[in-house]
């Protein structure tokens, strides 16, 4: 699978701190390629989370890509 980011994930990536967005970029890239990563599906949504430290990625995945639509902190990721 291919992996691809959003304008908003892009701009969270650039403002945190350099060591965790290269973690999450480096799990999302493995998960894409089928590795085990700290995934889960969020309740009520299409959408799935991967987990670094205080971090999360919001994603979306159809089998050929996983588009990543926001990165945050956990207090912060899941508001809309």
């Amino acid at each position: 699978m291919d992996v691809t980011y959003t304008r908003t994930a892009i701009k969270a990536l650039r403002n945190m701190p350099q060591k965790d967005s290269r973690a999450i970029m480096t799990k999302l890239e493995n998960y894409a390629r089928g590795a085990k990563q700290d995934v889960k599906a969020l309740q009520g949504s299409d959408l799935f989370r991967l987990r670094h430290g205080d971090w999360r990625a919001v994603f979306s995945q159809d089998g050929r890509v996983v588009a990543v639509l926001n990165v945050a902190k956990r207090g912060e990721v899941y508001r809309r």
